[in-house]
């Protein structure tokens, strides 16, 4: 019979190298003693380690309500941190006393502001002269009155009406009149011949005002701002009793460049330069970047010292679009300003107001 020869593969060959490498590592474990396989185990301990992922993030775990947990605790455990960081600076300063260190500024997208070129100083002799002959300044010298129309769009929804009839409560010697299907170039020329000197209009859309055009008669100028977050007197908690006839106090705050120096003389017009302190209301325009919030106010001295403020409502809040010259002109219209995303979402700390 023919012998033939089966030859050995390599894995087998493998196979017994890896089981004389094991013999071999036991024979070395058994000779060196302890110290030996305490390095044998560091060794292993390492490899598992780095087996791992080097950095944990939640969002690897692929259960919902897993992660959720998870984000949770970790939530939790910053939070602590944090709270115990604060009391042990809080013990050091009591301890230095007057030798502490100053506290630090946390920073902010406001305290960070780009300055802008066209920031208006109060003390410059241009501005003053730009407020003594502006379309305003017969107001701020006491010449003329306000005398504000207030309209809405076509067809408007009980919430719009409503938003109306509170905003003609805040503003001294507002009128609300309702549209009718007559377009504004028509409706302008009548609020001049009847002495109006603004023009506002309230446009909504699902049923909620979302929009606010003001024109200043006769001459201008007009701006168009969004309107959010309106909330009536009904939907507000704590709020004071209606508001009475007196003329409130009016306070343009944080307009700083020209502008928001223009917008905030546009605001402060709507109002009598006469306030009525017996009221104690306090109409408020506040610009936080690039955002006007406006509350009505009623405040109470509770002695010398303490005093309570009662909100009146409504509250809403503006963000300005547009700021054109002269009257509304939809076609011809030549506009000062023009918001463009693009370019305002491209710094964030660079503001327009």
């Amino acid at each position: 019979m023919d012998i033939t020869e089966v030859p050995v593969s390599q894995g087998s060959k493998s196979k017994k190298k890896k089981n004389k490498k094991t013999k071999k590592t036991n024979v070395t474990e058994e000779g060196t003693g302890e110290g030996s396989a305490v390095e044998i185990k560091e060794e292993k301990m390492e490899r598992s380690e780095s087996a791992f992922p080097p950095s944990f993030s939640v969002s690897e775990i692929k259960n919902k309500q897993r992660r959720h947990l998870m984000f949770m605790k970790l939530k939790q455990e910053k939070r602590k941190q944090k709270l115990q960081l604060k009391k042990k600076r809080r013990k050091e300063r009591e301890a230095l006393g007057d030798k502490a260190p100053p506290k630090e500024v946390p920073k902010t997208i406001e305290n960070q502001r780009v300055f802008d070129e066209t920031t208006v100083n109060p003390e410059d002799e241009e501005v003053a002269f730009d407020e003594a002959t502006d379309e305003f300044s017969a107001y701020f010298n006491g010449l003329t009155n306000p005398k504000v129309l207030i309209t809405t769009s076509d067809r408007p929804r009980g919430r719009t009406v409503r938003f109306c009839e509170q905003l003609a409560t805040v503003i001294p010697s507002a009128h609300v009149y309702y549209r009718r299907g007559l377009a504004l170039k028509r409706i302008i020329p009548q609020c001049i011949a009847r002495d109006f000197t603004y023009l506002m209009v309230i446009n909504e859309d699902r049923q909620r005002p979302n929009g606010l055009v003001l024109c200043h008669l006769p001459d201008g100028p007009t701006a168009h701002f969004k309107v959010s977050s309106v909330r009536l007197r009904k939907e507000m908690k704590r709020r004071g009793k209606d508001p009475t006839e007196h003329y409130p106090e009016v306070i343009v705050n944080n307009f700083s460049t020209r502008l928001g120096h223009t917008i905030g003389r546009l605001f402060a017009a709507l109002f009598p330069q006469s306030p009525e302190f017996v009221g104690r209301q306090v109409a408020t325009f506040h610009n936080q970047r690039d955002f006007i919030f406006f509350r009505f106010h009623r405040y109470i001295f509770k002695n010398e010292k303490k005093v309570g403020i009662q909100e009146l409502g409504p509250r809403f809040t503006l963000k300005l679009r547009s700021l054109q010259k002269g009257t509304f002109d939809s076609k011809f219209g030549e506009y000062e300003w023009v918001l463009k995303r693009h370019e305002v979402d491209a710094v964030r700390r660079k503001f327009q107001l």
